[in-house]
C-alpha cells in the first residue's frame, strides 16, 4: 500500500502542534540557524517538545537546513544537526552539500543517529539526471522544482523510481528557480540562499525597450499568484509524487490550521475513492469545528502554475498583496454604505478591497453591516457600481480559527475475551495490535454483561484514543467488575502508547562524481560558475572547485534570476506560443524607481527568462 504524506510548515512550536492536529503527516520547521527562512527560528527545546507531540500519531518532524554556509559556521551546524537528531527530528532538508560530509562518522556512516537527508528545493531539482545524483549522494527525498509539469514530474519518477519525491501544492511561488536568485543579494546586501530574501520579485518595475520605450509602467510584473493544487492531488499522485507541501513557514497559525485542515481532507477523500492501494503515512483521524476554505485564507488569487504545462494567467501584476475570496460585485452607493450583489455574508470588521480604476489594491473595513448593507469606517472615493469587491479578512472565520478547532484521535478496536483463569483484552489500529491479560475469577453475571462492559471499555477519555467499537462474544457471560475493566482499558492504553511508529530508513551514500549544473550556458565557461553556491572549503573540496564561488562572495556576471515565467508570455507577444509579434524593441529592462534597471533575456530554445543586471537609467 503506497503511503501519502501532507507536509505542513510551521514558524513555531504553537503552529506545529496545529499542524499535527489538523491532520498532517509530516511537520517542516527552522531550527535557531541555518535555514532558508531567517525570520522564523525555533530553539532545540521547542522542536525536541514538538517531536515529543508528534510521535505518538507517526508524524515526521524535519527541520531545514537549506541555506549555503560559510567556513565559520561549519562546526555550528554540525553541532546543530547532533542536537536535531538526539531531539528525534526524522530529517534535515539541505542545500549546501558540505554538510554530506561534515556529518559523517569515522566509519563512513553517516552520524547522527540515522537521521535523514532531503534534498531542499534550493537545490534546484527540475531533472531526472539531477534527482539521480541526488539519490547516489544518499538523500531519500527530493524536494522538486515548483515549475515541473505533472508530465515532468512523472518522467523523472519513472527514470528514477527508487526515490521519494517532494511537489509543492500551495502557497506562495518564488519567480526564481530556487537557489537560482541573486537579485536580493545583488540589490540588497540579503541573499535568498541565507534565508534573507527582501522579495525582488514583489517591486512594482516599469518595463522599458532598448529605445527607452514604456511597455507596461508601475506594475508587479515578478509577482506570481499563490498555487493552489487542491484539485489536482490526483494527478500529483499519480505522477508519482508522495509527499505534498504546503508553503508558509511565515504564516500564522489561522493559515496553518485552515490549509491543512483542507488538504488533509482531500487526501482523505482521495484514499476513500481507491480503497486497498493508498493510506496517509500517519496515524488518527481529524475532527474540525469549522469547515476549511482556502479562499478565506491569505492569498494573492490562485494558480495551478506550470501543472499542466505553460499558462498565461500565473501572474498578479496588480498587486502583491493578499486579494482574499470574491465576494461580490458593488451593486448600490448610498452616501456612506453600499450593498453586494452576492450570496456572501458580511460582520463588522471584516477586511475588502478592490483594484481601482489606477489597477491598484484599494482596501478598507466594514465598520458596520445592516442587512445586506455595508458601512465602512471610510467610504473609498474610487469605489463604483460594478467593482468587483474581494474580502481578504474574514471576522467570523478567524474567530473560529483563534479557538481550539480540531482534534486527533487514533480510532482503536477493543476485543475481550475469557482465559483459562482470567482475561485478555485486545486492541488494534491498523496492522497493529496490543493485549493485556488479567487474572480473575469467573463470576457467572446475573444478566447479560455486554452493555456495561462495551460503556466501560470504551471510556478512552482524555487520551489520544477512541474507541470504535468493542466486540464481545455472544456467548460471554462473566461479570467483570468496573474496577477491573478500568484497569485493563487503562493497562491496554499504555500497551498502545509504546508501540512503535513507523520504521526509521536509511540510505547509504554512493561514490558519485559532481554532476555539470543544469542552469543556462552563458556562464558555462566557469568550471564553477556562482549558481552552484560554493560558499565554504567543504563544499569547494566536494565539487573539486579552485575555489569558493558564490555569488555573496565574490559576485558574478551570470544572470541574477533564472525564471519559468515569461513577461513576454505574460503579455501575449510569444510568437513561439501563437502570440503577437512584439511591438517594441529588445532587450527589454525592468525598471524601479530609483533608475536601477535589469536586462531580461529570452532563452526561447529553453523556455526560460533570464533576468540580468542593467545600466542605471541617467
Amino acid at each position: 500500500m503506497r503511503q501519502l504524506e501532507l507536509l505542513s510548515p510551521a514558524k513555531n512550536l504553537e503552529c506545529g502542534m496545529a499542524a499535527i492536529d489538523h491532520g498532517a503527516d509530516a511537520v517542516y520547521i527552522g531550527a535557531s540557524r541555518f535555514g532558508a527562512r531567517a525570520a522564523v527560528g525555533n530553539s532545540i527545546d521547542d522542536i525536541r517538545r514538538l517531536c515529543d507531540y508528534a510521535r505518538p500519531f507517526g508524524v515526521k518532524i524535519y527541520v531545514t537546513v537549506n541555506t549555503i554556509l560559510y567556513d565559520d559556521e561549519l562546526e555550528a551546524t554540525r553541532q546543530l544537526i547532533q542536537e536535531l537528531a538526539q531531539a528525534g527530528v526524522n530529517a534535515i532538508l539541505v542545500q549546501d552539500m558540505a554538510l554530506l560530509s561534515e556529518v559523517e562518522a569515522e566509519n563512513g556512516e553517516r552520524s547522527a543517529n540515522a537521521l535523514q537527508f532531503h534534498a531542499s528545493t534550493q537545490t534546484d531539482n527540475r531533472t531526472a539526471e539531477k534527482v539521480r545524483w541526488l539519490r547516489d549522494l544518499g538523500f531519500s527525498r527530493v524536494v522538486l522544482a515548483r515549475e515541473l509539469s505533472a508530465d515532468e514530474i512523472a518522467g523523472i519518477h519513472r527514470q528514477v523510481p527508487d526515490i521519494e519525491l517532494e511537489v509543492f501544492v500551495h502557497g506562495a511561488l518564488c519567480v526564481s528557480f530556487s537557489g537560482l536568485c541573486y537579485a536580493s543579494q545583488y540589490c540588497f546586501g540579503r541573499s535568498a540562499n541565507r534565508g534573507e530574501c527582501a522579495q525582488f520579485c514583489r517591486m512594482k518595475f516599469s518595463l522599458t525597450d532598448v529605445d527607452g520605450v514604456v511597455v507596461e509602467h508601475d506594475r508587479y510584473l515578478l509577482s506570481l499568484k499563490d498555487m493552489n493544487q487542491s484539485d489536482n492531488l490526483e494527478r500529483l499522485i499519480g505522477a508519482g509524487a508522495t509527499s505534498f507541501k504546503i508553503e508558509g513557514r511565515l504564516k500564522d497559525v489561522g493559515y496553518v490550521k485552515n490549509v491543512t485542515a483542507a488538504y488533509s481532507e482531500r487526501l482523505n477523500a482521495f484514499i476513500r475513492r481507491h480503497p486497498g492501494e493508498y493510506c496517509r503515512s500517519s496515524l488518527g483521524r481529524c475532527t474540525y469545528t469549522f469547515k476549511p476554505n482556502l479562499h478565506k485564507t491569505f492569498n494573492r488569487g490562485y494558480t495551478s502554475y506550470f501543472l499542466n504545462g505553460r499558462q498565461c494567467d500565473i501572474a498578479s501584476f496588480d498587486t502583491p498583496k493578499a486579494m482574499g475570496e470574491f465576494v461580490g460585485t458593488v451593486k448600490e452607493i448610498r452616501g456612506d454604505s453600499f450593498n453586494v450583489a452576492g450570496v456572501a455574508s458580511f460582520a463588522n470588521g471584516d477586511g475588502l478591497c478592490f483594484v481601482n480604476v489606477s489597477r491598484q489594491l484599494e482596501g478598507f473595513r466594514a465598520n458596520r453591516i445592516v442587512g445586506n448593507r455595508i458601512y465602512p469606517y471610510r467610504m473609498p472615493v474610487s469605489l463604483k457600481p460594478g467593482t468587483r469587491l474581494y474580502r481578504n479578512s474574514d471576522q467570523e472565520f478567524e474567530s473560529l480559527l483563534s479557538r481550539p478547532s480540531a482534534e486527533r484521535k487514533i480510532p482503536v478496536s477493543l476485543s475481550l475475551s475469557a482465559t483459562a483463569d482470567g482475561f485478555c483484552l485486545k486492541a488494534s489500529f491498523g496492522t497493529q495490535q496490543v493485549a493485556t491479560i488479567v487474572s480473575a475469577d469467573h463470576q457467572q453475571a446475573q444478566k447479560p454483561p455486554h452493555e456495561n462492559i462495551r460503556r466501560q471499555l470504551s471510556r478512552l477519555g482524555d487520551t489520544i484514543y477512541v474507541c470504535e467499537a468493542v466486540h464481545v462474544p455472544d456467548d460471554f457471560s462473566y461479570f467483570i467488575p468496573n474496577s477491573l475493566l478500568t484497569k485493563m482499558r487503562r493497562d491496554v492504553v499504555e500497551a498502545l502508547d509504546k508501540l512503535p511508529r513507523g520504521a526509521v530508513k536509511t540510505t547509504n551514500r554512493r561514490s558519485v562524481k559532481p554532476m555539470m549544473s543544469q542552469s543556462v550556458s552563458d556562464a558555462s565557461h566557469y568550471d564553477y560558475p556562482y549558481f552552484y553556491n560554493i560558499a565554504n572549503r567543504l563544499s569547494q573540496q566536494f565539487y573539486g572547485a579552485t575555489e569558493t564561488t558564490a555569488f555573496e562572495l565574490k559576485g558574478g556576471e551570470g544572470p541574477l534570476m533564472q525564471c519559468r515565467h515569461c513577461i513576454r508570455y505574460a503579455l501575449g507577444y510569444c510568437v513561439k506560443h501563437g502570440g503577437q509579434r512584439p511591438k517594441w524593441h529588445e532587450p527589454l529592462f525592468l525598471e524601479l524607481d530609483d533608475g536601477r534597471r535589469f536586462r531580461l533575456e529570452f532563452d526561447c530554445q529553453h523556455c526560460q527568462m533570464n533576468v540580468y543586471k542593467g545600466d542605471k537609467v541617467k
